[in-house]
């Protein structure tokens, strides 16, 4: 059985990532989740092993030092991380995964993996739009939003860095998925091929 792709999804906070990765879950049932794991405290309606595995620092740190995290970023004082056990148990079913992380992570993804990982980037029509979903959630105080702000400019400015780039216009987030679901079936219609191809050219 073959493995499945890594399929990365970043984008700066407001760019509607975790809404069109709902939505593309549904177009593509078989497509794998890796519940990532936090230092920060559940929300209301958030649950353990679902929305993710909530952990103190010092577990976080005990997995990370034992090699168990995937990718990790921190970010507003919390870590963040991608458990390897999670991505290593859906790629093994030779399902895809798709990982909904952050720039940064998806960049120690990709220097892990290879041609095994397809990174999007997914954006906001522009940065007017993008704060006003910010502070439309009504979650967070005034300091918390300028301070995603500011990150989500440093995030743009390596966007060069990801594969494709991907606009999620308002109202449009079942074209937007179609258009990640149509990134995911190009990929595997040229890395899994080229590689049994090249494999086997000249025998």
């Amino acid at each position: 059985m073959n493995k499945g792709l890594v399929f990365v999804v970043s984008g700066p906070s407001g760019s509607g990532k975790g809404t069109i990765v709902e939505v593309l879950k549904e177009k593509a049932p078989n497509i794998g989740v890796a519940v990532s794991a936090t230092t920060r405290a559940p929300r209301p309606g958030e649950a353990e092993g679902v929305t993710y595995y909530y952990k103190t620092r010092e577990e976080f740190e005990a997995l990370l030092a034992a090699g168990e995290i995937l990718e990790h970023t921190e970010y507003s004082g919390n870590l963040y991380g991608t458990l390897k056990s999670e991505a290593e148990k859906v790629i093994g079913e030779g399902r895809d995964l798709i990982l909904e992380i952050e720039v940064d992570g998806g960049g120690q993804v990709k220097r892990l993996l290879g041609d095994d990982c397809v990174l999007v980037m997914l954006l906001a029509p522009d940065a007017a739009e993008q704060e006003r979903r910010l502070r439309d959630r009504g979650t967070e105080e005034e300091e918390t939003i300028q301070k995603r702000l500011q990150k989500a400019r440093s995030e743009i400015a390596v966007a060069g860095d990801y594969e494709y780039l991907v606009l999620n216009e308002t109202g449009k987030q079942e074209e937007c998925a179609e258009t990640l679901l149509a990134i995911l079936k190009a990929a595997h219609n040229t890395y899994p091929r080229l590689r049994c191809i090249t494999d086997h050219y000249f025998d």
